[in-house]
């Protein structure tokens, strides 16, 4: 291929998603996406951060042996671009000097040409970036074919300095490999620290961000670029892998302006959630290399919802549902159930479980002589119902999905090795009341990258009757809870925005049931800490955002 003309860049854009530890596998979508580049006359393919390693590695990058396969296979791609195709930004740990850094190569002219290394490393919320990795020193641009290139890497752009370092030191484009996890609106942040950015530097910033779910995150995609005018040159649709070109030109005044770039509509919120389930769900049971999930479906609509979100994760045939029913399992429940099951085409079988629930009621009779029956009783129901899909799992090697809301969860309205036995859940950060509205956007949208069938998947009489868990007659959650809108509102203040009992209570809460929630929420805390991982949708998850001691006698006072 010809060289560029130092007034042109063509840019490949790579939004994929990596699986972290499979460096083999990872460069093999290098590859893939450097022969597309080559094929669309780009002169440059852009890769997000610690690609070749997948993002973030945690402790496993301070293996050594690690350390040394990610620089051996990006070495080994350097020295395929001796061929005169496409340039490479790829992201990847580098050790130098005794000093392991998160970092960008340049690769050229089958060399590695360049280096830089973050400069900002988060530690906060999901991030523990100072734990692994050492501050690199601010950077200078990287000369890539007659253009200077400043390479901010993510968080390097959430702050002034190091942008304003590459503007001093000559860069002309901002190019910034980003891994940046999804969380509900989190476009829009990203779009107003660019643009903070731009207003600085004067330099156009392209965008590129990792795709796919690695655990309790997810990675939306939603890569972007915007000019130094604040005319958005391309935007690369969320939830989908692709690499595409861009171009760049350089105009009259010496400004860069992408060109013809493509504009994918951005997702509304509820999308945006439903689509964050279904790829975090996704991306588990492949990675990890399950066959499939079960779920007990029990006619309510947690479980019904999580039923829906893994059939467009996965298809119907790799979802297997079952109905556990007991005593107190009502005839409405039963019929709801098998709606719902028939609607998404899912495998579905009755396993009732009133022989393994009294069987452990003899067991324990002599040892329970004269006590009043009570929540032991209950619980036994659900721990015989988790010991029942664990054993499916165990036989058929279908992982199990545990189907608890982030306000059940915050509570502690959960049984331990009951209904919390399972590997992942879907909608661990999702309260009450966004699975009700998500069930509904769900029957009546059905994206075209969805496995499920279109329609209505989710019974509206699963949605509309009132939730209960039916372990004891004419059971009904609010028999023991504040109406769902009430204390999702107290939940979002204690556990999102962390605010004092007295600033609950100034928001119209009544205060006794602000100190029982927030009592509730502490000694929960224990169950938590052993709940299966679940999708990150909220600014402050269960689990690596809100991380509180199980001992701990401290209580707020309103």
């Amino acid at each position: 291929m010809s060289s560029p003309s130092p007034n042109r860049l063509r840019l490949a854009l790579a939004q994929l998603d990596p699986v972290l530890g499979d460096i083999e596998g990872n460069l093999a979508l290098a590859r893939a996406a450097r022969a597309d580049a080559a094929a669309a006359g780009a002169d440059l393919l852009v890769l997000t951060e610690l690609f070749i390693c997948g993002y973030p590695p945690e402790d496993l990058v301070l293996n050594p042996g690690f350390q040394h396969a990610c620089r051996n296979a990006v070495e080994r791609l350097a020295a395929e671009t001796a061929d005169g195709g496409p340039g490479v930004l790829i992201g990847t740990p580098w050790l130098d000097g005794g000093r392991l850094y998160n970092a960008v190569a340049l690769l050229d002219g089958g060399k590695v040409e360049a280096v830089r290394f973050k400069v900002d490393l988060p530690n906060y919320g999901v991030f523990d970036e100072k734990r692994v990795f050492d501050v690199g020193p601010m950077p200078g641009p990287v000369g890539f074919r007659g253009v200077r290139l400043g390479v901010p890497i993510c968080e390097d752009i959430w702050g002034e300095d190091v942008v304003e370092c590459l503007v001093e030191t000559g860069a002309e484009i901002l190019i910034v490999p980003n891994g940046s996890p999804y969380y509900r609106a989190k476009h829009d942040v990203r779009l107003q620290i660019a643009l903070a950015r731009i207003a600085e530097s004067n330099l156009p910033v392209v965008y590129v961000n990792q795709l796919g779910g690695q655990d309790e995150l997810v990675f939306d995609g939603a890569s972007f670029g915007i000019d130094a005018d604040r005319a958005l040159a391309f935007q690369l649709p969320s939830f989908a892998a692709v690499v595409t070109t861009v171009e760049y030109r350089r105009g009259a005044d010496g400004a860069w302006k992408g060109e013809g770039g493509p504009v994918a509509a951005i997702p509304d919120p509820d999308e945006a959630d439903w689509h964050a389930c279904v790829l975090g769900l996704r991306d588990y049971v492949e990675k990890n290399r399950f066959p499939g999930i079960v779920l007990g479906l029990s006619g309510g609509i947690d479980s019904a919802i999580c039923a829906a979100i893994a059939v467009d994760a996965l298809g119907p045939e790799r979802v297997h549902c079952v109905m556990l029913p007991y005593r107190y399992t009502s005839s409405d429940s039963l019929e709801d159930a098998e709606a719902c099951a028939r609607a998404l085409g899912v495998r579905y079988d009755v396993v009732p479980i009133a022989g393994p629930v009294e069987g452990f009621t003899e067991a324990l009779a002599p040892l329970f002589a004269g006590l009043q029956p009570g929540i032991t009783e209950e619980n036994l129901q659900s721990r015989a119902r988790g010991t029942i899909l664990m054993a499916i799992s165990n036989k058929f090697g279908a992982m199990v999905v545990t189907t608890g809301n982030k306000s059940e969860v915050s509570v502690g309205y959960s049984t331990l090795y009951g209904d919390m036995n399972g590997g992942f859940n879907p909608i661990k950060d999702l309260y009450k009341t966004d699975v009700y509205r998500l069930s509904r956007w769900r029957n009546a949208n059905r994206p075209e990258s969805l496995a499920g069938p279109g329609g209505v998947v989710i019974p509206p009489r699963i949605i509309d009757k009132a939730p209960t868990a039916e372990l004891r007659e004419n059971q009904k959650d609010q028999d023991s809870l504040p109406p769902y809108d009430v204390l999702d509102g107290i939940l979002a203040c204690l556990v999102e925005e962390e605010l004092a009992l007295p600033d609950v209570v100034a928001r119209g809460f009544e205060p006794e049931t602000v100190r029982r929630i927030a009592h509730l929420l502490h000694l929960a805390e224990y169950k938590r800490r052993q709940a299966a991982p679940g999708v990150k949708i909220s600014r402050r998850n269960f689990g690596r955002d809100r991380r509180y001691p199980i001992t701990n006698r401290f209580r707020d006072k309103v």
